[in-house]
């Protein structure tokens, strides 16, 4: 099976990487790196990462992925990228994303009626898209499967591992990789954290999350008119 993921710049790598490591482990899955150029994709923190095809050369993905990130933003009115998603989204069997991806995915109108999850901050904005805002880690509906914040990358790809291969080779997976979190501190969601804490980030996060609505609003409108 052919796994595509979207590589863009200021992407979160985590949202990638994460996956990457789970889908690496099952022979069955070839993964293909996606972007407009071959040259290096500098995430938000100044990781790179090399792609390994161009859009105009990527084969029709059984399983689409798309990251998020602060470059998502950017992607929101980026017609070849959305094309691109769009037209593989529609063939694959899979159309799957992590954090604010989903929103990527919603863009291009892909999840359009599906229940769907992002990161916590930007989980309201689904709704602009007519997609249902669900505040689980890993939500399903359908081909769709959407992950929550960066580190739900991980759990979102395990779960598909064990919907395509089972759960034996997936527990044997996620044995391997000595994934068995125990994070130092509770309060790791909105769910868990100190309401003064989540205050805190909330209010230092406003001005970007204002400016990601507004071209959540736009990408919503141009939706509409095609």
């Amino acid at each position: 099976m052919d796994v595509v993921m979207l590589a863009y710049p200021q992407m979160t790598q985590l949202d990638l990487t994460g996956p990457y490591e789970v889908f690496a482990r099952y022979r069955e899955l070839k993964i293909h790196l996606a972007a407009k150029s071959m040259e290096p994709v500098v995430d938000g923190s100044g990781l790179q990462i090399v792609p390994t095809t161009l859009f105009a050369d990527c084969p029709q993905a059984d399983i689409l992925f798309v990251p998020g990130g602060p470059g998502q933003l950017s992607l929101m009115d980026d017609a070849e990228t959305l094309d691109f998603v769009r037209r593989q989204g529609v063939e694959a069997k899979y159309v799957t994303s992590v954090c604010t991806g989903s929103l990527v995915l919603a863009a291009a109108g892909l999840l359009t009626g599906y229940r769907a999850t992002c990161h916590w901050l930007s989980l309201s904005q689904l709704s602009l898209f007519q997609a249902e805002p669900t505040s689980e880690r890993v939500v399903i509906d359908r081909n769709r499967i959407t992950g929550a914040g960066v580190t739900s990358g991980i759990d979102f790809a395990l779960t598909l591992g064990a919907m395509l291969f089972g759960e034996e080779r997936t527990r044997f997976v996620q044995l391997s990789m000595e994934y068995d979190p125990e994070p130092p501190f509770p309060g790791g969601s909105p769910a868990s954290a100190d309401p003064e804490l989540l205050a805190k980030l909330s209010k230092l996060a406003a001005p970007f999350q204002k400016t990601r609505e507004e071209a959540a609003q736009r990408a919503a409108a141009a939706l509409r008119l095609r």
